[in-house]
């Protein structure tokens, strides 16, 4: 089926990229991830649909690298509400993510999934949960009234820096960061070469969608005016779960993590604290 008949743009069809490549892990003989919710997710919409998750020609490294920064980024959200049992989780961008199933926080954290209102829809059809939807444009202004302000705040942002345009990303973490009172920002940083790379990438050009934000030096976000401190930039290149990667992906990513510069172009989990 067509990303139009189901009302999604190409941008938004992305979240059918890193669904597919979170299935696909789970049927690994390893996996990384294990997101078997995922899985049936993907064959839900399948068989409801028919949409071809093969157009989007996930290869051997997508697959991995994306269950990887998934779990990278699970596990500062599960340090987060196990410290803070009372927090708010803000998962910005959040397409069909399973991570409030994959995270269990609890009981006293209330999550909150942000996207823009054709793929909410989609969520509550294919993926009904506790969380609170909220259903936005997170380039426009006032959309963060929705959450309390008063909770310590965990903010995801998984696979949502390159797609948006100029500064939005900054001026929203700012805006963000100005209503909420403390709390930490995880994301998956992509360098200016990487982001821009990232439209010769077979599922990207499979969507037609034109990439380009990103930013190299992980303290460039401390100067945004959001009160961010690095707490953390984690080179996936370097992570143990390296070792379960198919060859020749293991082999190539162990050669890059020789480099740090090389590393940065791969997949990166970057962590601050407000």
């Amino acid at each position: 089926m067509p990303s139009q008949q189901l009302g999604l743009s190409p941008a938004q069809e992305t979240l059918f990229l890193t669904l597919c490549a979170r299935a696909m892990d789970s049927t690994e003989p390893n996996p990384i991830l294990g997101d078997t919710l995922a899985a049936a997710v993907a064959d839900r919409i399948a068989e409801d649909t028919g949409y071809d998750f093969a157009k989007l020609k996930l290869t051997p490294s997508l697959v991995a690298s994306t269950a990887l920064r998934a779990k990278k980024l699970d596990d500062v959200i599960h340090q987060f509400v196990t410290t803070h049992p009372d927090a708010i989780v803000v998962d910005l961008g959040c397409g069909l993510d399973t991570r409030l199933a994959r995270c269990t926080p609890p009981s006293g954290v209330d999550w909150y999934d942000v996207d823009l209102p054709e793929v909410t829809d989609l969520r509550q059809r294919y993926l009904p949960d506790r969380s609170h939807l909220v259903a936005a444009d997170v380039t426009e202004p006032n959309w963060s009234q929705a959450l309390p302000d008063d909770r310590p705040a965990m903010i995801v942002a998984e696979g949502l820096l390159p797609f948006l345009p100029g500064d939005s990303f900054q001026t929203m973490i700012r805006q963000l960061v100005t209503r909420l009172s403390a709390g930490e920002l995880a994301l998956n940083g992509y360098t200016r070469f990487a982001a821009w790379a990232m439209k010769y990438h077979p599922s990207i050009k499979a969507l037609g969608i034109d990439a380009a934000q990103g930013f190299d030096d992980p303290h460039e976000p401390e100067h945004w005016d959001a009160g961010l401190t690095l707490v953390a930039e984690q080179l996936l290149t370097r992570a143990p779960e390296v070792a379960a990667f198919p060859q020749p992906v293991r082999a190539l990513t162990r050669l890059m993590a020789r480099s740090t510069a090389m590393s940065r172009q791969g997949t990166r989990i970057l962590h601050y604290r407000f």
